[in-house]
């Protein structure tokens, strides 16, 4: 995949799953996908490119590029090509790259799937997806053969550590140096199949293409300063959008080295981070890993001097944390994005970092939004209303699931879901999640300025809130919390304290004291889980 080809030297038929997107030139076909690791193995083969902790073992460009070309054999020597699927259950680790571009060299599409989901759950996922390889990590050995049983998946190649007599490894070996057929693919092709977490319904599988892994390298990787000299910590699960495209992709594209922490602990992390001989330059994460680690102990003592990019996104995220990371010297960059808009879709710029707290910036530079009211016209400043989306990096859609591609879009433009409003400068502030407001009284209420609220309350580990129904309002707030050691709280002073910050329609009617949120893999509170125990069923409260 080296040297520039026009249209007329591609044999590129249309995707059957993907529609053709905006990526390309006007005048021209499609755009033709380059390969990035084949590159920098070319041009800088001794760069370190991955750096795997678990395993402590380190590769460079030209390591890398050896273990994708023999995957991709071992992919011919299996039947699988362009348009087949390749499935990965593994914690992090480098096969995750391995996969993602010998997918891309074979022409194959690579299904990330989520670990922490039950055999069932996994089950429609890979029915919907019909991957003909599931690579697995040893501790997933009985879940991928029950699931090859369930789903008829043709081969499981197991991953047992970075030993020689590892399944995978010895895959790998036995396919060194055979030759590899590259497929020639443009940015419409699909690389990857995400499934959305399945808040609602059954999971989508949000396709994404070259196209939308390239653009994101663009719109996210310039302005934050991703370079050759790049070393980022990769602590999301890699199976997420957040952790595979939030640095790690951009990094790999730019020729940077990627550190890949197997699973997050806050006390690891932070040590990693301080540790001069690692160098780490940035990092990424959800609220959640930035909150756990300002709430460890070794928070305060950690050198964080060399970190000069400290991004957060996925979710708004509470002032207490973003000003305990300021009082650190780290200003934590909002964006925000979702898998759909692969996903960097708004950024803020680190000049306006300390005067636009609490925003995740504007658009980003190849990509368009609009904040539109419930008839879908757009919204004066500070109206709040849905956050709507365009450009090269928005999804061409879910697969097998027309019918849900059609829902969410608008002609051109992806509806995000995401409740938002737009300053007099244009700087945008994500409200909340269209589903996670309630209606109090006739006021909307949207949970997330409630949190704000109550993570100033010292006692306050972690909180929620949820619209639970009631008799005379429709619906009021319940306040889930976990409290800090040796903390307590009641309702009354919870009231009082909201009642000093909010209007009183949003002051939460009750609380209830859990040990934990529930979250899934990336650190995101599921509020659906709460609403099953505590609005579906009679739960106790603490008042």
């Amino acid at each position: 995949m080296t040297g520039y080809a026009d249209a007329t030297d591609l044999d590129v038929q249309p995707d059957d799953h993907a529609a053709l997107t905006t990526s390309r030139p006007p005048g021209h076909g499609p755009v033709r996908a380059y390969d990035w690791i084949d590159h920098h193995a070319r041009n800088r083969g001794d760069k370190e490119a991955i750096r795997d902790l678990a395993t402590e073992r380190s590769f460079t460009y030209a390591d890398l590029d050896r273990r994708i070309d023999a995957l991709s054999a071992h992919l011919g020597s299996l039947g699988i090509g362009r348009g087949d699927r390749v499935a990965v259950l593994a914690h992090n680790g480098v096969e995750f790259f391995d996969v993602q571009f010998a997918c891309a060299r074979t022409g194959a599409i690579c299904v990330l799937l989520n670990w922490r989901l039950t055999v069932n759950e996994l089950e429609y996922i890979v029915g919907d997806s019909s991957p003909m390889l599931l690579v697995h990590d040893v501790e997933f050995a009985d879940t991928a053969a029950e699931l090859q049983r369930r789903c008829s998946i043709g081969a499981l190649l197991m991953i047992d550590g970075g030993t020689e007599d590892s399944p995978y490894e010895a895959a790998l070996t036995a396919a060194s140096g055979q030759p590899v057929e590259r497929v020639t693919l443009t940015h419409d092709d699909v690389v990857t199949i995400m499934y959305t977490s399945g808040t609602t319904g059954l999971p989508k599988g949000a396709m994404i293409t070259h196209g939308m892994n390239f653009w994101n390298c663009v719109n996210l990787g310039i302005p934050a300063d991703v370079g050759l000299d790049t070393v980022h910590l990769s602590i999301l699960p890699l199976f997420h959008t957040g952790g595979l495209n939030c640095y790690s992709n951009p990094v790999l594209h730019a020729g940077g080295t990627v550190v890949i922490m197997k699973a997050f602990d806050p006390g690891e992390a932070l040590g990693v981070l301080g540790d001069p001989d690692q160098g780490i330059t940035h990092f990424f994460g959800v609220p959640a890993p930035y909150q756990f680690m300002m709430q460890h102990p070794d928070f305060a003592e950690t050198d964080l001097s060399r970190l000069r990019v400290a991004g957060v996104g996925g979710a708004p995220c509470a002032l207490a944390i973003m000003e305990a990371w300021m009082e650190r010297g780290v200003p934590l960059l909002q964006g925000f994005g979702m898998t759909e808009t692969s996903p960097a879709s708004i950024f803020l710029d680190p000049a306006d970092a300390l005067r636009k707290i609490g925003s995740p910036g504007k658009a980003l530079v190849h990509t368009e939004f609009r904040i539109v009211d419930e008839g879908g016209a757009d919204c004066g400043p500070d109206e709040v209303g849905e956050r709507w989306v365009a450009g090269p990096n928005i999804t061409p859609g879910y697969w097998n699931k027309p019918e849900a591609t059609a829902d969410a879009f608008e002609g051109r433009w992806l509806k995000t879901g995401d409740a938002a409003r737009m300053d007099d400068e244009g700087f945008v502030y994500i409200v909340d999640r269209w589903k996670d407001m309630y209606i109090s009284g006739g006021e909307n209420v949207y949970p997330a300025e409630v949190e704000n609220v109550l993570y100033q309350l010292p006692e306050v580990a972690e909180a929620a809130v949820i619209g639970v129904p009631d008799d005379r309002w429709g619906e009021t707030g319940l306040a889930v919390l976990a409290l800090a050691p040796e903390a307590s709280l009641d309702r009354l002073t919870v009231q009082q304290h909201c009642a000093e910050h909010l209007a009183r329609f949003k002051v939460p009617s009750d609380i209830a004291i859990v040990d934990a949120l529930p979250r899934n893999a990336t650190g995101k509170v599921l509020k659906r889980e709460l609403r099953g125990r505590f609005v579906d069923a009679d739960a106790p409260r603490i008042s």
